[in-house]
């Protein structure tokens, strides 16, 4: 287990390896995985990009179309095989690249929102199923040079979780009720990937 501090350390070591290297950061929803993977972003300013999973989210009007809505977050509410063709673009590192991003005020993936210059010698990508086993999740694992599972006190963690639903326009009664229910369900599979990851991350409780 190691602290937000020496994981930043970790990532400067990577961004020093003289080429394109790619950093996975994974965990629960609400663990910190967006919270560490921008801290370490910010700390290594312009020799790293950060670019997430979430962009990979599908429409709104397709979850409505495949009967996912309820389920949104999911592992099949994601377009795996694009991101897996992203890493594979990333790690050429011969041009700039454009990523999509996921815009939680309206709950939607914006194309081309995310620009990757081919100097960038970090790439940090996070998200919650990097370390998944099936499907096209599979391949992802062998394109990350490095992978951290993020660990947050659970308890914190749902917390953090409800409280950021309800700012995005849930109810608390139905935020609590949708993380008890569908994204916990996502935690548990998340959970078995744990034991995957290069290094465990510990965020301490805010």
């Amino acid at each position: 287990m190691i602290s937000t501090d020496e994981a930043i350390e970790r990532a400067r070591a990577l961004a020093s390896r003289g080429h394109r290297t790619l950093l996975g950061i994974t965990g629960p929803p609400g663990g910190g995985k967006s919270t560490l993977a921008r801290a370490v972003a910010d700390e290594l300013s312009g020799r790293a990009a950060l670019v997430g999973m979430d962009g990979f989210h599908l429409a709104q009007a397709q979850l409505v179309r495949l009967g996912r809505r309820d389920r949104m977050g999911a592992l099949d509410t994601f377009d795996g095989a694009g991101y897996v063709a992203l890493l594979r673009r990333m790690r050429a590192a011969d041009e700039v690249v454009y990523a999509p991003e996921f815009r939680r005020e309206i709950e939607e993936p914006i194309a081309g929102a995310v620009a990757v210059p081919p100097d960038v010698p970090l790439v940090i990508t996070e998200g919650n199923y990097l370390l998944v086993d099936s499907g096209p999740w599979a391949e992802v694992r062998d394109l990350l040079d490095e992978a951290w599972y993020v660990v947050q006190d659970e308890q914190r963690r749902l917390e953090l979780l409800i409280a950021r639903h309800v700012e995005f326009g849930k109810e608390p009664d139905y935020a609590r009720e949708w993380v008890m229910r569908s994204d916990q369900r996502n935690a548990e599979l998340i959970e078995t990937t744990r034991a995957r990851a290069d290094a465990l991350v510990r965020i301490a409780a805010t």
